[in-house]
This record gives C-alpha cells, structure tokens and sequence, in this order.
C-alpha cells in the first residue's frame, strides 16, 4: 500500500500542497502524539540535504511534541478529508483526542506517528530549531499582520529522510 520514494521523485506541487490543500504535522510516540493542521511551510535543499521547513506558534500544543522528539512528520491528503484537517487545525490535543475526533487513524512511519489516511507522508529529522524574532522582519507590515499578540513561530527545519506515497490513492 505504501511505496517509499526518493525526495526527488516526488511530483507534488509545494505551493499547493502546502500553501492550498494544507498538511499535518506530527509528533510524539506510538502512545502518545499530536497533530496541527498547517498552511506555511517549504522544502527545498539546504546543507546538501533534501529538507522541509515548518512553523509552530508557541502556544500550540503539538509544539511540546515537536520539541521532544527527534523526528516529525509531515503528511498530505486528498480533498475528502478537508473536513478533518480544518478539525485538527481548530481544536486542542492539550483539552481532547483530536485525532479521534478528526476521524484519523496512528500509524508509524519508521517509527514516527503520521496517519493512514494520508496520500503522502514526510518524515523529517529535526536539524536547527530557532524561533522567529521581531527585530529580524525586514518589513514592519508583516509583523502586523501576522503577529498582533507577537506570538512568533518556531522554524523547524528538519532533513526529508524518507518519502512514503500510496501506491493506490482513496
């Protein structure tokens, strides 16, 4: 059901599968992990790596997961589970199982939690960790817009160290 590919063999368009059609990222252990739907993201090669940039605010609760663990996922759906990740990305894991509650089911990827029903998973090892500082926005306008509590993110930056796509798309 799964196939693991090369970074480069993917085909995915990262403007949209990011930026329009959304990701989840994932953190924690087979007993316990979390989940938070996101928008803002990249990838690209950076050190001589493939890699994958994402974004956390501090007060989400999947960003303790995230800061614990070595490993993170990123997964990627069809449109028919819009509706769960607009649920991940409203509710808390720190006041329910939202993954649950968001109709998903746990499965590891080379032993890091992502989701079955996911059409394409990225497993990332976390390589530098910094969170994002007022003082280095060049343009004031984006810290109004986009932080009015200036609750900047957390850039984690993690290696693509394996790429796993359904080999039969839901």
């Amino acid at each position: 059901m799964w196939k693991k590919i090369k970074p480069e063999e993917m085909t995915d368009n990262v403007f949209k599968a990011i930026g329009k059609d959304w990701m989840l990222i994932t953190a924690g252990t087979e007993e316990k992990a979390n989940a938070m739907t996101a928008s803002w993201g990249g990838m690209g090669i950076l050190w001589h790596k493939p890699v994958a940039t994402a974004y956390i605010r501090p007060q989400r609760f999947t960003k303790k997961f995230v800061d614990e663990q070595e490993y993170f996922t990123l997964s990627f759906y069809q449109e028919a589970y819009r509706k769960s990740l607009n649920y991940m990305g409203a509710v808390s894991g720190a006041q329910e199982d939202k993954i649950a509650g968001g109709g998903l089911t746990l499965e590891l990827f080379d032993g890091v939690p992502a989701f079955a029903e996911s059409r394409m998973v990225l497993v990332c090892k976390k390589l530098y960790v910094q969170e994002l500082k007022e003082e280095c926005f060049l343009y004031p306008e984006i810290v109004e817009k986009n932080y009015s509590q200036k609750d900047f993110h957390t850039m984690y930056i993690g290696e693509i160290t394996q790429v796993y796509v359904k080999e039969s798309v839901e």
